[in-house]
């Protein structure tokens, strides 16, 4: 592969053992990569040259990880940030997503899933333009979702869901054709922390399907990938 059509990916980490073997790990995975120190650094980095997706600390001098993100979304750089947070502080998570980072992963993280998170978030992202998690209303077929005012449509007919339903509708239409096992959707809306099983998931899966009218059999929205978890199978745009 070209150097020119290599992803650039930037990491920004104060962990110098780290920075060095994932560097070397994304080098030998196809990515041309970059390191800073701190987050003072990265942004230094990012301003000097902007790259393809940044993988990005929470607990760093000078500038955390948190202070990064929001200094690259006041400059209105959609560019793809991956933050990788601490095992066990969900809020750490949830802030993070808030913010205006597009995933996160808990370290300490297989450099794999790092990969595969990396990939995912590429594909779904058009250099420059604002990402979906950037939109007040995502819509899929006749299906819209309000998220500000928390309100969900199919056509012209209003939606009742629970809370806890309509977070995870919402996660699932920000990461469309992605599967997500019930592990990885408990960590990222329930917390590690949060006293529960799988099956909350399940609950809540089988509750988006009986409102939305979805066939799990033939499904329009959610499908079930046999012992690996579910995906959005349609087709999300800003709406």
């Amino acid at each position: 592969m070209e150097p020119s059509t290599r992803p650039r990916i930037l990491i920004v980490d104060d962990d110098e053992a780290i920075t060095v073997a994932l560097a070397a790990f994304l080098d030998r995975s196809g990515f041309d990569v970059r390191v800073a120190e701190d987050g003072r650094a990265g942004l230094a980095e990012v301003e000097r040259d902007v790259p393809d997706l940044v993988v990005c600390d929470v607990l760093m001098p000078h500038v955390d990880g948190r202070e990064f993100v929001r200094r690259i979304r006041d400059r209105q750089l959609w560019l793809p940030i991956i933050l990788l947070t601490q095992v066990g502080e969900s809020w750490e998570r949830s802030a993070a997503l808030d913010e205006g980072a597009d995933d996160y992963l808990n370290k300490p993280f297989d450099p794999h899933e790092l990969i595969s998170r990396i990939r995912a978030v590429l594909r779904r992202t058009v250099q420059g333009a604002p990402p979906l998690r950037a939109a007040e209303r995502l819509r899929a077929h006749d299906l819209t979702i309000d998220r500000t005012a928390r309100r969900v449509w199919r056509a012209d007919q209003e939606l009742t869901l629970t809370p806890k339903a309509l977070t995870l509708l919402e996660y699932l239409m920000l990461h469309p054709q992605e599967v997500h096992s019930r592990d990885r959707l408990l960590s990222a809306l329930w917390g590690f922390d949060f006293a529960t099983s799988s099956r909350a998931v399940d609950h809540r899966i089988a509750e988006l399907r009986r409102v939305l009218g979805d066939n799990a059999s033939e499904a329009q929205f959610i499908e079930t990938v046999q012992s690996l978890g579910y995906r959005f199978s349609a087709p999300v745009v800003a709406g």
